[in-house]
């Protein structure tokens, strides 16, 4: 998941060097609502002990 947030951010910056601001910000948009999962998940791991392996 954190290669989509990579993704997600790279496209978000080549979209807006471009002049496309509706692609960079759905790009953008899409992920930081992968990163708040994310950091959801690791904390949610975190408190209940779980190993989480990519």
């Amino acid at each position: 998941m954190l290669q989509w947030i990579l993704i997600l951010l790279l496209i978000a910056a080549v979209a807006s060097l471009l002049g496309f601001r509706g692609v960079a910000g759905a790009s953008a948009g899409v992920a930081k609502i992968l990163i708040f999962i994310v950091l959801v998940v690791m904390i949610i791991a975190l408190f209940t002990g779980v190993v989480i392996v990519a």
